[in-house]
């Protein structure tokens, strides 16, 4: 069983696969970037990075393993588990290939390093696009001389007398006419802030009393909580058979429901439904250990 190859499927639909005692492998979500230097650009894209720390598992990565192979839950984890030891023992003599994700290895201090691949863009929304090299741009600036409108002496001493008079007097009655608009606007402003201040005092003084007052109207608004984060009971061909699960683990104190169906036509139940991721995987380690070991986590988008 090639372990890269499912962890690979799954970075495409969640942010983060975490492969039990060994490690997790997180996405980030980064925009269309430049590089100066090459004139390239690149779509939007997921950035892998990987956190040793990550070592407990969600049974996520075992799940979707189980359901390609039709094999069980256990047989999965215990594939996981044989193809861990694999990876450590390789990663003590050399680097470690995971498929196209990327490459780790060990630095001098045992600590593991991550070196992710460039080759594949993991963000659905950017299936297609391709990075995009550009040939360099030369651009030339030029300084331009104004233009000086030449202007013929002759022309100028031949301007009657009578076209002077009657500019100067065209400049004159416009100043007039502007400063008498202004007069008149200032006036009307006057008035206007007079008859505001009398209207606002009138305002202030004034009592009003409502006889009959409306009576007060309380509304409880409670707002829903999204619940992303489920523990699966089981899939169901049958919807009556998934009907009858949820009652059945509702009668033992369960908040059982359905939450649809999946990509393989089978009605999935639920024991819990939470919105604190945490707080989903420790009722499935609860849950593994006193009533189904079977049981595993689902994060719905």
């Amino acid at each position: 069983m090639n372990l890269a190859n499912y962890i690979n499927d799954l970075l495409y639909r969640y942010d983060c696969v975490i492969v039990p005692d060994f490690g997790g492998f997180v996405t980030n979500k980064i925009g269309a970037s430049l590089d100066k230097n090459t004139h390239t650009f690149y779509a939007p894209s997921k950035q892998i990075t990987f956190n040793s720390h990550l070592k407990v598992s969600d049974g996520l990565l075992a799940n979707y393993i189980a359901s390609s192979e039709n094999i069980s839950f256990e047989k999965a984890s215990n594939a996981i588990t044989l193809s861990v030891i694999r990876w450590q023992n390789e990663l003590q003599s050399k680097a470690l290939e995971i498929g196209a994700i990327g490459s780790l290895s060990l630095n001098e201090n045992d600590q593991i390093i991550f070196e992710p691949s460039k080759q594949v863009n993991y963000l659905p929304e950017s299936f297609g696009l391709s990075t995009v090299t550009s040939s360099i741009v030369k651009r030339h600036q030029e300084i331009v001389k104004p233009l000086i409108p030449v202007v013929d002496k002759k022309e100028r001493k031949g301007i009657p007398a009578f076209i002077k008079y009657a500019a100067t007097a065209a400049i004159l009655l416009t100043l007039g006419l502007t400063a008498n608009n202004f007069y008149q606007q200032n006036k009307q402003e006057t008035l206007l802030a007079n008859q505001q201040k009398s209207l606002e005092k009138k305002i202030q003084t004034a009592t009003f009393v409502i006889s009959n007052p409306l009576p007060t109207i309380e509304l409880n608004v409670v707002k829903e909580i999204a619940k992303p984060y489920h523990v699966v009971a089981g899939a169901f061909q049958i919807k009556e058979n998934a009907e009858k699960k949820v009652n059945q683990l509702k009668k033992q104190g369960y908040n059982a429901s359905i939450i649809g169906v999946n990509k393989w036509g089978l009605t999935q139940v639920v024991f819990n439904s939470y919105a604190d991721r945490n707080d989903a995987i420790n009722n499935l380690y609860k849950i593994q250990a006193t009533v189904s070991k079977d049981a595993w986590l689902l994060e719905s988008k």
